[in-house]
């Protein structure tokens, strides 16, 4: 045998084992002199009060337990009735202390136990304000005391409120020791079995919805919430006990409405689990559950009993056919749990047929199973709970396989971000380092330039003058130290490795004091440009301004003949500005004037070019005297002078 045909073996074999369970409420035969009397014919009387059990002397009819109404007396099917059950006492060996019990697998509509004309036990009956209805077994103890040597008389009034014929269990007498297991397993099936499905159920909904409601595409999974909702809704059946009429009728709209939304989700499911995609065929099915609720509306309560019948009846037409279009695609799946499922499903819709028959058609199942029959033990529940449990594994598989996938693609996309991001990160290192080659490159340009217009020029000019004899030394002397004093200019601005403007403008001003006292000018300096860790420039646009400073205190001493001259550097609402004032000859003086084309003028002219500024030669005082150079360099932080914020310097410093 191949391993599937083994899977499929052992779960043949262990659902078998599972829808058997049932069976161990069936009652045992004992063979002890002392076990329970399963009495196999008893009397029963219909018509008479239900007060107090007739006496032997009315007509009394024998019939054979389990009694189907149906069969037995079909005119009177519908009436209550008195069973009595005569008994012998216990065989003389057994002790009379053991305490004996009269066990009824059910009594529907519930009734009392009478022993020897004294009532034990009383259940709830139907009357005109409450409808009663019980699924679970009854155990009654036989007082000791009430036990009379020789023959017994157990009497039951069973009551009946229903349009089905009545069934009367097959009851048993005898020691409770023995009485109590089979009640026991009995109470299990019909009660316990039933709150854990409603539990089940309705917290598996609330799972497979939630699902579904937060992934809309998984429609799988809001079938599956809805089928078992409604399951936990229909199972709720089997824990009522009474129920006042009007809530009476409202619940069987809500069951039979359940029963028939229950087959019609499993359906969906079913085609939709077997990828048949047929949307007529499924507003078919939800149109026929239409019916039922319609058939209410219409009807009203009075057409339970037609709903139940035939509605529900052609649900189980609705299942096999449903199992006959779907296997045949499930059965391609070669794999445990839908295997699992196919066979819960033929086993369900068998179980639902066995339920329709137990109910509608007792004697026709009762030709079939006469014995199984009498026990009157609806298998649908435990088939049902069981397809719900291989559908429920069957999604919880797919889901855990949903997840190990998401897992499997979660980690490969992670490796290939991790390469991504490796390849990014190299990229950005090259990329680097190419900045930094060609920002080296840059500058090293800068300097060859600044170093052959400036300090390269005047080495030039003074040489081909010393060449020519058109200087002497004092004059070499000037020059050279002219050219020490530029180059000193450029180290402090080229050397700052923060671009400190300013401690470059500090050393200007440390060179400059000395000589501007030593011609006779006093100087003033004003820097007030904020926090300079927010005001930063790079090295050649700070040797700009600088030069430009440099070229103005030069013409100072050359041309302006003042005696005081105040330097300002700051931040405004502009930029960052340079002023030079002085107290000189003016403007109009020859040689001093803002356009009258001197080189060095030209120069400062093209440094603020370059810087992206402005500079402007104006009157130092209202009164024309004087001479004020204004330059200004705009900065994207100037609009906040008095607050600048952390901003590098704008576009305009070049």
């Amino acid at each position: 045998m191949s391993r599937t045909g083994r899977a499929h073996a052992r779960v043949l074999l262990a659902l078998g084992l599972a829808l058997l369970l049932p069976l161990a409420a069936l009652p045992v035969q004992t063979a002890e002199p002392d076990g329970p009397v399963e009495p196999a014919g008893v009397w029963v009387l219909t018509g008479a009060s239900e007060a107090n059990p007739p006496s032997p002397d009315a007509p009394w009819q024998h019939v054979t337990l389990p009694d189907d109404t149906a069969r037995s007396r079909p005119a009177q099917a519908r009436q209550p009735a008195w069973y009595r059950i005569d008994f012998e006492r216990l065989q003389p060996t057994q002790s009379d202390a053991a305490p004996w019990s009269v066990y009824l697998p059910y009594l529907y509509h519930g009734g009392s136990v009478w022993l020897n004309g004294v009532l034990l036990a009383e259940f709830p009956v139907s009357g005109e304000q409450v409808f009663a209805r019980s699924y679970r077994p009854r155990l009654v103890t036989l007082p000791a005391a009430l036990l009379r040597p020789g023959r017994n008389e157990v009497a039951i009034f069973a009551a009946h409120a229903s349009v089905l014929p009545m069934q009367f269990a097959q009851a048993r007498i005898g020691p409770a020791a023995a009485l109590q297991p089979l009640f026991d397993q009995r109470l299990f099936w019909a009660r316990t079995v039933p709150q854990l499905t409603v539990f089940g159920s309705v917290l598996v909904a609330g799972s497979m919805l939630l699902i579904w409601w937060r992934r809309r595409a998984e429609v799988l999974y809001g079938l599956f919430g809805v089928a078992a909702f409604l399951w936990g809704i229909r199972s709720n059946t089997f824990l009522i006990d009474a129920m006042p009429w009007p809530q009476w009728h409202w619940w069987r709209v809500l069951f039979q409405c359940a029963s028939g939304g229950f087959v019609v989700a499993m359906a969906l499911f079913s085609l939709r689990l077997a990828r048949l995609e047929w949307p007529r065929v499924e507003r078919a099915l939800l149109g026929y559950w239409l019916i039922g609720p319609l058939w209410f509306a219409v009807g009203g309560f009075a057409a339970d009993t037609a709903i139940g019948r035939w509605w529900l009846g052609g649900m189980m037409a609705v299942g096999i056919v449903i199992v006959a279009v779907t296997l045949p695609a499930l059965a391609r799946q070669k794999k445990l749990l839908p295997t699992t499922l196919r066979i819960t499903i033929m086993v369900t819709v068998l179980l639902g047929i066995h339920d329709y028959l137990l109910t509608w058609r007792p004697d026709l199942l009762a030709r079939l199973l006469p014995e199984w029959t009498g026990q009157r033990i609806f298998l649908l529940h435990f088939g049902a709970s069981a397809m719900l449990l291989a559908m429920g594994g069957l999604l919880t598989a797919r889901f855990i396989k949903s997840l190990v996938a998401l897992d499997d693609l979660n980690r490969t996309l992670e490796a290939r971000v991790a390469d991504r991001e490796r390849a990014l990160a190299n990229n950005f290192a090259q990329l680097a380092a190419l900045q930094r080659q060609q920002a080296a490159a840059d500058e090293r340009q800068l300097i060859m330039r600044d170093l052959h217009d400036g300090l390269g020029s005047q080495l030039f000019t003074s040489l081909s003058r010393v060449e020519r004899g058109d200087m002497d030394s004092e004059q070499v002397a000037a020059a050279l130290r002219a050219c020490i004093a530029d180059m000193r200019l450029a180290l402090d601005a080229l050397s700052s490795e923060q671009n400190n403007i300013g401690a470059a403008f500090g050393n200007l001003m440390f060179r400059w004091q000395p000589q501007l006292l030593a011609a006779g000018v006093q100087p003033s300096w004003n820097v007030d440009i904020g926090d300079e860790a927010l005001l930063t420039l790079p090295p050649h646009d700070t040797l700009h301004l600088l030069r430009i400073a440099q070229e103005a205190l030069t013409n100072v001493l050359k041309h302006a003949d003042a005696r005081h001259v105040a330097v300002r550097l700051q931040r405004s609402a502009r930029g960052l500005e340079l002023q030079v004032d002085d107290d000189g000859r003016g403007l109009h003086q020859p040689n001093h004037a803002a356009g009258n084309g001197s080189r060095g003028i030209d120069n400062m002219r093209s440094r603020a070019r370059r810087l992206g500024g402005t500079i402007d030669w104006q009157p130092a005082d209202s009164s024309g005297g004087g001479t004020r150079v204004l330059v200004v360099l705009p900065l994207a932080s100037a609009s906040s002078a008095c607050a600048p914020q952390p901003q590098p310097v704008a576009a305009g410093i070049a």
